[in-house]
């Protein structure tokens, strides 16, 4: 009789593991089927969290997880806040995930793009210890402690997100993102009616062309504009366009003070750009002055004063811009003289 008592419990014991070792791979991949019905009913494949469903794909789901949550932290009050450029961050975030499902075929489940809203999972946000935006973490597979195993962006990346984001998907989870889709400027709608006004307006064009009546043939248009190509390319303007960078930014200290200079390499704001190629700008046109109005002055003490008045403004001008360099990447430029001059 204790012998039946023994078998039994033996056969009990067996079918239990065996039951549990076929549901949890049922029911991970029932987690990872709810992801992808989630990422699919997304417009940008972008998946929006709330304190349920982050209970239900992380808390609430032993590790190893068979998947990885990136997280996008966001707050819809303070998109107004120029500063934080939550708007863009949230594009930029959104470009990046549909891209990677693009580029993937829809076919991934190792790595899900995800938001979540302060006002509909303040829960969450304590639970992640988040008290500042913006804020993405990465979830891994192996994470149990939201303060702890998780892996948080620098924030230095939030000022080139798209590209900052590829390098910390690529370096912490492995994966291939691919090449970034970005949307076209013009639409088709909009690239046929411009063609439709050019073939229009062209025979009046070729007609005032043949005439020599258009602005083109004024050289004060080729100065003026060579004098903006100069100015565009110093200052750094294709950058601040490309990278999308603010002007400036508010002092998160005291919020009445304006940041026009940012310490640090590899970010440049809008004014900052501005200013330096406003002083660049001065050194090339002093030096067209010297070499193409100077050289016909005939009175010699009005041309040495054009040429010391040159070379001491041009000297300033280049040493500001070198201070500036020093104090953004404290590497400092000194200036080697001659060594009996010493």
């Amino acid at each position: 009789m204790a012998i039946s008592y023994i078998h039994l419990f033996i056969l009990s014991f067996i079918s239990i593991s065996r039951f549990l070792v076929i549901s949890k791979p049922g029911a991970e991949s029932e987690l990872v089927a709810d992801l992808l019905t989630l990422q699919s009913q997304s417009e940008s494949g972008v998946i929006h969290l709330n304190d349920r469903t982050v209970s239900k794909f992380i808390t609430s789901t032993k590790t190893p997880r068979p998947y990885s949550l990136l997280i996008f932290f966001d707050a819809i009050p303070l998109h107004d806040k120029s500063d934080l450029r939550l708007p863009v961050l949230v594009h930029d975030f959104a470009l990046v995930a549909s891209s990677f499902i693009a580029n993937h075929n829809g076919s991934n489940t190792k790595l899900f793009f995800c938001d979540l809203e302060f006002r509909e999972s303040q829960s969450s946000f304590k639970l992640f210890d988040v008290n500042s935006l913006p804020n993405i973490y990465l979830v891994g597979p192996d994470a149990e402690s939201l303060k702890d195993d998780i892996e948080q962006m620098e924030q230095s990346g939030f000022t080139r997100l798209t590209e900052s984001l590829v390098e910390f998907i690529e370096s912490r989870t492995q994966l291939t993102v691919g090449p970034i889709h970005h949307s076209p400027i013009i639409s088709k709608k909009q690239m046929v009616l411009i063609i439709g006004f050019l073939l229009i307006w062209s025979p009046f064009a070729a007609r005032k062309i043949f005439a020599g009546e258009t602005m083109f043939h004024n050289p004060r248009i080729w100065l003026s504009g060579a004098i903006f190509v100069y100015f565009f390319s110093v200052s750094g303007a294709m950058h601040i366009i490309i990278r999308k960078m603010p002007m400036f930014l508010m002092d998160r200290e005291d919020p009445n003070k304006l940041i026009f200079f940012y310490q640090g390499t590899g970010v440049q704001l809008g004014l900052e750009g501005f200013m330096v190629g406003f002083l660049y700008t001065i050194v090339g046109l002093l030096l067209a002055v010297v070499t193409h109005v100077l050289v016909y002055v005939k009175d010699l003490k009005t041309k040495r004063i054009g040429m010391l008045f040159s070379i001491f403004v041009s000297f300033w001008a280049v040493k500001q811009v070198i201070f500036l360099d020093n104090w953004k990447t404290r590497y400092a430029i000194h200036g080697f003289w001659p060594s009996r001059w010493n």
